[in-house]
């Protein structure tokens, strides 16, 4: 196991940076500061005035976390092909978010929408439909945060720092400065968050090829490696190509995390904060250029299976760390490990305070205060961002980190069952609020009873072992694996849809609808803030 003293010059550069950016995190509070940040609008989402070049670090900082740095090389060292899905998911999703987010800004503005819950309130005029999407959003957002921690905890153990203060400490300054500037706080880090990732990922792209010789050494050595027997299974451990039994879950699994990105409350909130649909737009234009250097970190798998990178205590999220330990000098990992460190600060921030809104708009103010002043909101968000961080900081203190990865797990496949009710509500209403809330209590059962029955033999867990669902387990002659929550969205839309046909051939009484069909296009925040949405929607013209 490596020892502090041997990262001396690691952990003085690491460290470093880590008090540059916790710096910079106290001074956004004073970063295009309002009159006040007693608001939601302000603390929650920074102003809804970032621009095009803030949102777009702000969006590339709360997507790719990390956890994804650390995880991807992770999965693609352990299994080949497979570990590539999350390329092509990231290319898909811009479309189709193009599509959806720019409609969801200008109805989310003109009504004052904080989260997606609030949308969907307005939208069907069910508080009830509104409470299920924001109870999944928190649930599903909850595990992500701690994964931040384990991406932190890698770096840490590659430098030899042991025990849990110094991941206590970090997440302490965390916490303070996100309840000192909200959002503008990871707005303002994610500058140097993201300039660190892609200075380290051009150089490791470079670098390491050419000391080990080149990608066909790269490419040669991770297919020999792979085609080794894995002891728990009796099959190869992966293959470099897919075969003919996972690419049907490749195909599911790109598709369904494609389909869920923008569904994650910190996701929203980041679109939420922009200042127009026009923003918008240039973004998800632009953000696929991430997806380009999302592609060179799921390489650097295949550069530490040729390299010799061994994990650190079959902790598989230590060889990226371990990787730039043995290629790079002491000063530049010493970078490389902070890019990593400050890459859990800026996705953590947001989906606390992501989690924070959705509890205080539509659990707060919806079933406890409904008179609630802006002010009131706005303390409770702080308070309940703070609850949120403790509870992942004791997530990896006091129950295995690997039950943390399980629970993202399933909360991937739980915020894909939101999809009917936000996505397609942005273009329909179409789809009745009572099937929608039978449709996601369906598709919750149907994944959450596929995960459960998914074994994983490598650490002799029979259930929750992963989303890749073996067709033999269903009763089919088949070893084909399919995306557990792509299954579960399509038993949601199917139940919804069907439910629907019964429930407007029965004459189902219509809810109210706060919003007008001129909502959705809303092309500028004006100077003016935005009216605060209220406790119950107006009953207004149907779109």
């Amino acid at each position: 196991m490596p020892h502090a003293s041997d990262h001396i010059v690691e952990l003085v550069v690491f460290t470093s940076l880590f008090l540059l950016v916790s710096v910079m995190g106290f001074a956004a509070a004073r970063w295009r500061r309002a009159e006040s940040l007693d608001h939601l609008d302000e603390w929650g989402l920074g102003g809804r005035n970032f621009g095009t070049w803030v949102t777009w670090f702000l969006l590339g900082g709360d997507l790719y976390t990390a956890y994804t740095f650390v995880a991807v090389p992770a999965l693609v060292f352990s299994s080949g092909a497979i570990g590539f899905y999350a390329v092509p998911y990231t290319i898909l999703i811009y479309p189709l978010a193009f599509l959806v987010m720019t409609r969801l800004w200008s109805v989310s503005y003109r009504h004052g929408y904080v989260t997606p819950a609030d949308f969907v309130r307005g939208r069907f005029g069910s508080p009830t439909l509104a409470l299920l999407v924001a109870i999944t959003g928190i649930v599903a957002t909850m595990p992500y945060i701690a994964l931040q921690l384990i991406g932190i905890e890698a770096v840490l153990k590659v430098m030899g720092v042991t025990g849990h203060l110094p991941i206590i400490i970090a997440f302490l300054i965390l916490a303070v400065y996100t309840y000192s500037s909200g959002l503008r706080a990871p707005a303002l880090i994610a500058f140097v968050k993201d300039t660190l990732i892609y200075l380290v990922i051009i150089v490791a792209v470079i670098v390491i090829p050419y000391k080990l010789g080149g990608w066909g050494v790269i490419f040669g050595s991770a297919e020999q490696a792979l085609g080794q027997t894995n002891p728990n299974t009796g099959a190869p451990r992966g293959s470099i190509l897919l075969n003919a039994n996972n690419q049907l879950q490749y195909v599911t699994l790109a598709l369904g995390s494609a389909l869920a990105l923008f569904l994650y409350p910190h996701s929203l909130t980041s679109v939420l904060a922009a200042r127009s649909r026009d923003t918008i737009k240039k973004n998800m234009s632009a953000l696929p250029a991430y997806s380009f250097l999302l592609g060179l970190i799921a390489l650097l798998g295949y550069m530490a299976i040729a390299a010799g990178v061994k994990p650190l205590g079959k902790d598989t999220n230590t060889i990226v760390p371990s990787l730039f330990d043995q290629m790079f000098p002491d000063w530049f990992a010493g970078v490389a490990y902070a890019a990593i460190g400050i890459g859990a600060l800026v996705p953590a921030s947001i989906m606390s305070i992501a989690a924070a809104n959705l509890f205080t708009r539509n659990v707060y103010k919806e079933y406890l205060k409904r008179d609630a002043t802006p002010a009131q909101e706005a303390g409770v968000s702080k308070i309940t961002s703070l609850v949120v961080k403790v509870g992942a900081v004791a997530v990896i203190l006091f129950l295995d980190p690997q039950f943390a990865i399980d629970l993202q797990l399933i909360g991937g496949v739980l915020i894909l069952q939101t999809l009917p009710s936000v996505a397609l509500g942005v273009y329909t209403r179409w789809l009745h609020p009572w099937a929608l809330s039978t449709g996601l209590v369906a598709g919750l059962a149907v994944g959450i009873g596929m995960l459960y029955q998914i074994p994983n033999p490598n650490n002799g867990k029979d259930h929750f072992g992963g989303s890749a669902y073996k067709l033999s387990l269903a009763g089919f002659d088949s070893d084909k694996q399919i995306y557990v929550g792509f299954v579960a969205v399509l038993a949601n839309l199917i139940v919804t849809v069907l439910l629907t046909l019964v429930l407007r051939r029965a004459g189902a009484p219509e809810l109210p609808d706060a919003t007008q069909a001129g909502d959705f296009t809303v092309e500028r925040a004006p100077e003016a803030p935005p009216p605060a949405a209220s406790g119950a929607p107006a009953t207004l013209a149907g779109d």
